[in-house]
C-alpha cells in the first residue's frame, strides 16, 4: 500500500496534527490548573485572574487548536495508507474528537459566566461552587479523552474495518 500523499506533504500534515494535538492538550491541562486555583483560591486576585484567564484560555487556544486537531487529522488520515474508514483506532479517534469539539461551546458558556461573575466583584468562598466544581470535573474528563485519543495513535490497536479489508483485498496483486 502505497500514500497518497508524497513524502513531504505527509510530514508536514503531521507536524500539524501532532503540534495542534499536543498544544489542544496542553491548553487543557492549563485550563485545569487555572481550574484549581479558582476554585481554591483564597485571593480576591488570584480567583477572579483564573476566570478571566479560563475565558481567554479556552476561546483563543483550546477551542481552536481542538477545531486544527480534527481538521489536520482528517486530512492526515486521508494522505496516508491509515485512511479515513480503514482502522477502527482511527474512526475511534476521529470520534473522539468531533465530540470533544462540539462539546466545547457548551463547556465554555460556565466558563463565561464565570468569567462575567469574576470581573464584576470576586467570587466568594462558596458562590457559584457548584459550577466552579464542575469545571475541574470536566477539565479532568477533557484530559482523560485526550490522553485516550494520543494512546490510539501510539498504539494502534489491531482491527480493520470492513471497507479496509475490501480496499486491502483490491489492493494486493490477484494470481494470473
Amino acid at each position: 500500500m502505497t500514500a497518497p500523499f508524497p513524502p513531504r506533504l505527509r510530514k508536514l500534515t503531521l507536524t500539524l496534527h501532532v503540534t495542534a494535538s499536543v498544544g489542544w492538550l496542553g491548553a487543557v491541562a492549563a485550563f485545569l490548573a487555572l481550574a484549581i486555583a479558582g476554585l481554591a483560591g483564597t485571593s480576591p486576585e488570584t480567583v477572579r485572574g483564573a476566570y478571566l484567564a479560563m475565558d481567554v484560555v479556552g476561546w483563543f487556544v483550546i477551542v481552536p487548536f481542538s477545531v486544527a486537531s480534527l481538521l489536520t487529522g482528517v486530512v492526515q488520515s486521508l494522505g496516508t495508507v491509515w485512511g479515513l474508514k480503514r482502522h477502527y483506532w482511527v474512526i475511534a479517534k476521529l470520534l473522539i474528537t468531533v465530540i470533544a469539539t462540539l462539546l466545547l461551546p457548551v463547556h465554555m458558556q460556565p466558563v463565561g459566566h464565570l468569567a462575567d461573575a469574576a470581573a464584576r466583584a470576586a467570587l466568594a468562598g462558596g458562590e457559584l461552587e457548584g459550577m466552579r466544581i464542575q469545571l475541574i470535573a470536566d477539565a479532568a474528563a477533557a484530559l482523560l479523552v485526550l490522553l485516550t485519543a494520543a494512546a490510539l495513535s501510539v498504539f494502534k490497536p489491531q482491527g480493520v474495518t470492513r471497507y479496509g479489508r475490501r480496499r486491502r483485498r483490491e489492493q494486493i496483486p490477484q494470481p494470473r
